[in-house]
């Protein structure tokens, strides 16, 4: 008797946006395992749009892939000058991802999209569930609260990640300038009034890949989470940390004294939360993750970042 065939299930194409960025870069290595991965930067290529400011040639991208999950990683993010330029960061972080809504939904396809802790009012000093009213206090966290609402009404499957303090190997990030500015100077003043969790882009993309595994075989799965690594701390705190860390390791450095001041000091033209605290347990209970300590992985990031000065 001939022994029965299994199946072969066709290759899901994923679409991925932003893909030079901190989260996009590391997405392009957690998501290949998933399926065929088509990364697309701002220039886009063989005719693909990446710009998702074209929403017109981000509509025909989509149609031409078709693809069962689109990962959106790209935004804007500039928080201080979406201030000046209100439409452009509603086009990027509202209507663009409103549109790969619409196309999803129409497609039957899932959506993966990244949100911040700034569509909160900062207040207080207890960690954001995903159900905690919103009050953004700037442009940049209207638009992206306006992103998300769109997605949500849209009724396409979608898996929206609220994050915080995000930082990455590649590219700047708060620990190297503070690094940077201690070989510098003998004396720093740094914010002691906002407290959040810093969160790397390795962990944010790894989370994303096992998300989207279980969503395919859970639909249920789907919906709104937050997405930080554990522990919180303050930018003094953590400025302190890199310190202390570039000490052990015997990095040369000129800073003698570090002084904690309020954001009033640092006055700019966005204001930001002071409380970028998120609870993550719906995360961890729906895909069975454990989030690790913030430190590790910023450990990690001085350790390779160290690494590639050397």
């Amino acid at each position: 008797m001939a022994r029965m065939q299994p199946a072969i299930k066709e290759t899901p194409t994923i679409l991925l946006l932003g893909k030079n960025g901190q989260v996009g870069w590391e997405l392009q290595r957690s998501l290949a395992p998933l399926g065929n991965v088509i990364a697309l930067g701002r220039n886009g290529k063989d005719g693909l749009c990446g710009d998702i400011s074209d929403l017109d040639g981000l509509r025909r991208t989509i149609e031409q892939i078709n693809p069962a999950m689109l990962v959106n990683a790209a935004a804007y993010t500039a928080v201080d000058k979406a201030q000046s330029e209100p439409q452009l960061a509603a086009t990027l972080n509202h209507h663009a991802p409103a549109l790969m809504a619409e196309r999803m939904k129409a497609h039957g396809g899932c959506l993966v999209h990244y949100s911040t802790d700034y569509v909160f009012d900062g207040s207080g000093d207890t960690p954001w569930q995903e159900t905690s009213p919103t009050g953004p206090l700037n442009v940049y966290g209207a638009t992206k609260l306006a992103g998300e609402q769109a997605i949500q009404a849209s009724g396409c499957a979608h898996l929206i990640f609220r994050t915080s303090w995000v930082y990455a190997s590649r590219g700047n990030n708060f620990a190297k300038t503070m690094l940077r500015l201690a070989k510098e100077r003998e004396t720093l003043n740094v914010i002691n009034d906002q407290i959040g969790t810093p969160t790397g882009a390795e962990l944010i993309a790894d989370v994303t890949a096992h998300a989207l595994r279980q969503w395919q075989h859970q639909p249920a799965a789907a919906g709104t989470y937050h997405l930080a690594a554990s522990g919180e701390t303050s930018w003094y705190d953590y400025a302190r940390y890199v310190f202390d860390w570039a000490k052990r390791g015997g990095l040369p450095l000129a800073i003698q004294s570090v002084t904690p001041v309020p954001s009033e000091d640092y006055p700019v033209p966005a204001i930001r939360p002071k409380n970028s605290r998120l609870d993550c347990r719906k995360l961890e209970r729906t895909f069975n993750l454990q989030l690790p300590d913030w430190k590790q992985g910023v450990e990690r990031m001085l350790q390779e970042t160290n690494k590639e000065a050397s």
